[in-house]
């Protein structure tokens, strides 16, 4: 299921969609597998009705534990817009994560031998936001989407100050206190981080 574009704010645009790797469903598939070779086994060797039984029994269990790890899969949003980066997963009850771009600090990514040959990996993000830091597994390409996300949050960061450029450009001849003054009011309003209006404000007061 694509993530739905009824949830993306003004001008956000989707650049990844990922549902976990197929690596996700090793264990389920391994467990089905395994059960098919009992049951041909108790089948074909043994024949014993107890023991037919309890083959099918575990054939059973492994196709709806395989049934629910799909559903999982299939629920599964890590998605990174041009905004933010968002996490979403869950059928009947739903929860995830959304980061702003511009509070992201760093993107680690980790993969072990097997993963890099199957191009699968963990990505943790540590940020400015309540979580902190955030751990996202089975994730394809890893690299490849550390990559993207360092891309967008310099895209965002580039429409950010295009914006503030927008707003200071309001009239002809504004004053150095009257840009300070727009200044505090997108940072009040999230547009700017606090650093931010230091730099910018400290480069105007030198023009005086």
């Amino acid at each position: 299921m694509a993530y739905p574009k009824d949830q993306l704010n003004a001008d956000e645009k989707v650049i990844l969609d990922l549902r976990p790797h197929w690596w996700f469903f090793v264990e389920p598939i391994g467990a089905l597998l395994a059960a098919i070779a009992v049951g041909v086994i108790a089948l074909a060797v043994i024949q014993n009705t107890v023991i037919n039984m309890i083959a099918g029994v575990l054939i059973l269990v492994s196709v709806v534990w395989f049934g629910l790890k799909y559903i999982v899969w299939a629920t599964t949003n890590f998605v990174v817009t041009t905004d933010r980066l968002i996490s979403r997963t869950g059928v009947l009850t739903r929860q995830g994560i959304e980061i702003p771009l511009e509070r992201i600090n760093t993107v680690f990514f980790k993969q072990n031998l097997l993963e890099r040959f199957i191009r699968s990996g963990d990505l943790e993000i540590e940020s400015a936001s309540e979580q902190g830091s955030s751990k996202f597994t089975d994730i394809r390409r890893p690299l490849n989407v550390q990559n993207e996300i360092y891309r967008q949050m310099e895209g965002n960061e580039n429409r950010k100050f295009d914006r503030v450029g927008q707003n200071m450009a309001g009239g002809p001849g504004i004053s150095i206190p009257e840009q300070i003054e727009k200044l505090d009011e997108l940072r009040q309003r999230g547009v700017l981080t606090d650093a931010e209006f230091d730099a910018k404000k400290t480069d105007l007061l030198r023009r005086l």
